[in-house]
């Protein structure tokens, strides 16, 4: 699978999440996850003194350090403006957006706070949807065969998934029937080996 080819990853995204209350489950979780995975890397030290915009706002001091929250926010803003132009460069906005935001509540929190907000945003998004999988979808999550896809490419896909049910876009003419017939083929695939497993 081409690391950044948006219709086998978006197949392959899709085809474990087809199932309506699954799908709207991810679009309201995959978001914070990102969030809040960002937030905490507010906190880890750099082994050296990076560039930091300081302002105030509502009366408190607040710093924004391109740190390894800004890297991780780096890494996806180039791998969705590449995935597609158009969507990708929304989901680059919402991740800039999701770094300037932790990076103020950061400073406003402390670590003492945020570490808990943290922890149970986490522990919330990834229950649900471990239960979207379980009892809706009925089919493993996608990090059980392809991490990546978990931790890099979800908060793209459900935006994106986002933007063709809701609007009906597309990347190009005729994107959706393509994919589709992707995921025919890989859901096929799947219940074939499931079946095989269990005789």
């Amino acid at each position: 699978m081409g690391f950044l080819d948006l219709d086998k990853n978006f197949a392959f995204y899709a085809s474990y999440h087809s199932n309506p209350i699954n799908i709207a489950i991810h679009m309201i979780f995959v978001w914070p996850i990102f969030f809040t995975s960002v937030l905490i890397f507010n906190f880890i030290p750099t082994p050296f003194d990076l560039p930091r915009i300081a302002f105030s706002l509502f009366g408190n001091d607040v710093t924004l350090i391109f740190n390894f929250g800004f890297l991780l926010t780096l890494i996806y803003v180039v791998s969705y403006v590449y995935f597609d132009y158009k969507a990708g460069s929304l989901a680059a906005v919402l991740c800039i957006f999701c770094w300037i935001a932790s990076g103020v509540l950061a400073s406003l929190l402390g670590f003492q706070l945020v570490w808990k907000v943290v922890l149970v945003v986490q522990l919330i998004s990834w229950t649900a949807q471990f239960i979207g999988h379980g009892l809706f979808e009925r089919r493993a999550p996608a990090l059980l065969d392809n991490i990546l896809q978990a931790f890099l490419m979800a908060p793209f896909f459900v935006l994106f998934e986002a933007l063709q049910i809701f609007f009906g876009y597309e990347p190009y003419p005729g994107f959706h029937d393509r994919v589709a017939s992707m995921v025919d083929a890989e859901t096929e695939y799947w219940r074939n080996k499931k079946a095989k497993l269990l005789l």
